[in-house]
């Protein structure tokens, strides 16, 4: 009966070390962006996300985000995952004035956090660990360069999300790269024929234009359909922020310049593998992890439509 009984208490007490073991190795992630999975930007982030969730046995992984551009229901969806007290946070931040208060009390809850995508300029003053992405201002500044070395004076930022600190920055980045003087288009994401009404509109009472500097993807064939319309094709030069697979294809025709290419993949995946790092070994890199600024011409579009078809570009 002892021999029994101790072999029963043995047995607990391994599948008690078993269950901890595992309940220890079950990390729970939780991303939180301001961009939703359905779109051409977002989508390619998500599958970066899901691949290191997939990649890893022992970490689970939930993509949350709000309806449109909005920052209070962004912050009400981070507050809902603080209280769910996950083992780490990833957070985009396009507004650290909106969002601020939410993240520092993540910090503050003892969730190690990671930003991604934006709020590369904010994240020290909030106690994010490390941020995951481009520098916009930087992305922006090589956009103008490259054009005030083909001699261009004249252009203008189409804006696709008013309110987005990061896309301000990329257009003050380029403007400074042009080193001149540039107006801001805005326009409203999921209004194509508006977007394209606003730019033609604009092209209409600003003859001199030289070029068109699209701060997201959304509003890049829109932008490219006002130059066709007014013919002015070749004469004014579209460049835009990002990738979508009428972008790559407009980019390898000719008939747009070339696109900025911020790699959202690795925004998505890499913080899951930092966060799984951390928990496990306490380490995270020193310095910011850039994913960007790349340049997609006519020269590598082809290579970037492959690997645009495996959905990671």
């Amino acid at each position: 009966m002892d021999r029994l009984c101790m072999g029963a208490a043995a047995a607990a007490l391994a599948a008690a070390l078993t269950s901890g073991t595992a309940a220890a190795q079950n990390l729970e992630f939780i991303v939180v962006t301001h961009g939703q999975a359905a779109s051409a930007f977002w989508s390619v982030a998500k599958r970066g996300v899901d691949d290191a969730d997939a990649d890893f046995a022992d970490v689970d992984v939930s993509y949350q985000a709000p309806e449109g551009f909005n920052m209070v229901q962004m912050a009400q969806i981070i507050d809902a995952a603080v209280a769910a007290q996950p083992d780490g946070l990833v957070v985009s931040i396009p507004d650290a004035e909106s969002l601020g208060d939410s993240i520092r009390n993540a910090v503050a809850s003892g969730i190690p956090v990671i930003s991604m995508n934006s709020g590369s300029d904010v994240r020290k003053g909030l106690g994010v660990l490390v941020h995951v992405g481009q520098t916009e201002y930087e992305a922006g500044l090589g956009g103008g360069e490259r054009w005030k070395d083909g001699g261009m004076t004249k252009a203008a930022c189409v804006n696709v999300e008013v309110g987005n600190v990061a896309l301000d920055l990329r257009c003050e980045g380029f403007a400074k790269g042009l080193g001149q003087e540039v107006e801001v288009i805005p326009v409203q994401i999921g209004d194509p024929t508006g977007m394209r009404n606003a730019v033609s509109a604009y092209i209409s009472s600003h003859p001199d234009l030289e070029g068109l500097f699209v701060l997201g993807q959304d509003g890049a064939i829109p932008t490219l359909e006002a130059v066709e319309e007014a013919e002015k094709l070749g004469q004014i030069k579209v460049a835009t922020f990002d990738l979508s697979d009428e972008i790559l294809i407009a980019i390898d025709e000719g008939k747009m310049d070339f696109a900025i290419d911020q790699q959202q993949y690795m925004q998505g995946y890499l913080p899951i593998v930092l966060l799984r790092l951390y928990n496990k070994t306490g380490v995270m890199p020193g310095a910011d992890v850039l994913t960007g600024p790349g340049f997609v011409t006519k020269d590598n579009a082809a290579d970037v439509i492959s690997w645009a078809k495996d959905g990671v570009r």
